[in-house]
């Protein structure tokens, strides 16, 4: 039994280089890199289940018994957490700052894997992984945040892959010892991940916008300082950040969540979670749920856990693919080749299902599934993987950011655990042809969804943007001044 692959849980960000010279210092590498070795973390507890539930499921292995049920459990309570903690990443990120958000959720991850493989019940198991979901809740709101607010404009775009790579070898990396290892093993594994994460978070400071949002001007030189550089000037830098925080709030409400519900607001918000949506309810972890079917359906003899390693192949490669092609093609036009390259897949597995259910014999086919299989997959590390992360720090206005993210971070995970959890009954009840066609349908509205109300945002400044969506122009803060990086590949 193979459950779910969150291959969309990491961020990428990218921005054009205005100038042909990028400054890049030691401390901001590291500082990219503590954080996205927490989200190599998040891909492994991603990925966890699909190895882990088959030997989790073998009594000869388990010594408690782990019913079809409960293993779906064990896979669907991850998102339900990570609801939860999408919807508290905003405040904490707001109260206790980036970093030790970040750093908080490192030793509960530990707990996490260490309760899973301890485990002598399914209860444990429930726990530790429920655990894990509100750890990687939090962590795909703030890693993010985290990284747009101490990394230069520069050199985001580069250092903006690292999330995004890292994330994907968590997922290799579970899938490869996973075929090794059995549950209680891999699960030892995700505890002693999380170990270097915490040390190199301790080095590093805390955000330099948090700062001066606090009041607190030394501390955040003293942060800029550390980031850009000893002999750096980071006065310039300084003084921005302080007059944006003075915009920010001088327009600041006293109850933000009701400033949500404000129509110049709710426009960038609707978007947001529109595309949140249609990134789930593409089908994308219920098509990954069924790869191990696709592959024995296309006469392959290729072994299930060599199946996963070569879907985490294929979405490590698509998403540095997609990358480089948003920055020359722009956000729409990956969306539409991405929506249209689902609708056709889903639509000829969905076909190819029902004419091996009902007939006519199509085993002569057995190569169709799979190559279907892999554009899928393509298509979706293509556009609606990564873009709707993406634009939701590029649309949404910078006094409701951090609330706004939340509730979409949380409508994610929301959507995620609503596929997870009712794929297998909605393949009984429609049939495994059944449930391709409506995944293919939903992505078809998704098409004109973003011909209709998705904005193109490549190569504009956050300030024309607001100025074409709600009709007024204020300075941003950088937690999401993204803008594509030209890679010359």
């Amino acid at each position: 039994m193979k459950i779910l692959m969150r291959a969309d849980t990491h961020v990428s960000f990218s921005v054009p280089v205005e100038e042909p010279k990028a400054i890049c210092t030691f401390s901001q590498v590291l500082a990219a890199l503590s954080v996205s070795l927490g989200s190599l973390v998040v891909g492994f507890v991603s990925a966890y289940t699909s190895p882990a539930l088959v030997s989790m499921t073998d009594r000869n292995i388990t010594s408690f018994e782990v019913t079809q049920d409960a293993g779906s459990w064990v896979g669907g309570i991850m998102p339900l957490a990570g609801l939860a903690g999408g919807i508290a990443g905003g405040p904490l990120i707001e109260y206790l700052g980036r970093r030790n958000t970040i750093l908080a959720t490192a030793v509960p991850f530990i707990v996490s894997s260490l309760l899973i493989a301890c485990a002598v019940n399914v209860a444990m198991v429930l726990c530790g992984r429920f655990l894990a979901g509100f750890c990687v809740g939090i962590a795909s709101l703030s890693l993010p945040v985290y990284l747009g607010e101490t990394v230069q404009p520069e050199v985001r775009g580069t250092l903006g892959l690292l999330p995004t790579a890292f994330g994907n070898i968590g997922i290799l990396l579970c899938f490869v010892a996973g075929s090794f290892m059995n549950w209680s093993m891999l699960a030892f594994l995700g505890a002693a991940l999380p170990v270097p994460f915490l040390i190199l978070m301790f080095l590093i400071p805390e955000t330099p916008r948090w700062f001066v949002g606090r009041g607190l001007e030394e501390r955040a030189r003293k942060a800029l300082k550390w980031l850009r550089g000893k002999e750096a000037d980071v006065e310039p830098e300084l003084k921005g950040l302080m007059r944006s925080q003075a915009d920010a709030d001088r327009q600041a409400s006293r109850n933000t969540m009701l400033e949500l519900l404000k129509l110049n607001n709710l426009k960038p918000l609707s978007i947001s979670l529109g595309l949140m949506f249609f990134q789930q309810f593409s089908g994308i972890n219920a098509v990954i749920f069924y790869t191990v079917q696709i592959f024995k359906d296309a006469g392959s003899t290729i072994d299930g856990n060599l199946c996963t390693i070569i879907v985490g192949i294929v979405n490590f490669l698509a998403t540095f693919i997609g990358i480089v092609l948003i920055d020359r093609a722009g956000r729409k036009i990956l969306l539409y080749v991405s929506d249209i390259a689902m609708v056709l897949t889903l639509f000829v597995l969905g076909g190819f299902f029902y004419c091996k259910a009902n007939g006519p014999d199509v085993s002569h086919l057995g190569w169709l599934p799979l190559t279907c299989f892999v554009i899928y997959i393509l298509g979706f590390s293509l556009g609606f993987g990564p873009i709707p992360w993406l634009m939701m720090g590029e649309i949404l206005p910078a006094k409701i950011r951090g609330s706004a993210a939340s509730v979409a971070t949380a409508f994610n995970w929301f959507c995620t655990f609503v596929v997870t959890k009712t794929f297998q009954d909605l393949t009984v009840a429609m049939g495994a042809h059944g449930a391709f066609w409506l995944f293919g349908a939903i992505c078809f509205v998704g098409l004109f969804f973003v011909i209709i109300y998705v904005p193109e945002t490549q190569g504009k400044t956050l300030e024309d943007i607001e100025r074409k969506m709600m009709g007024r122009v204020r300075r941003m803060s950088s937690v999401a001044n993204i803008k594509p990086l030209s890679f010359n590949m």
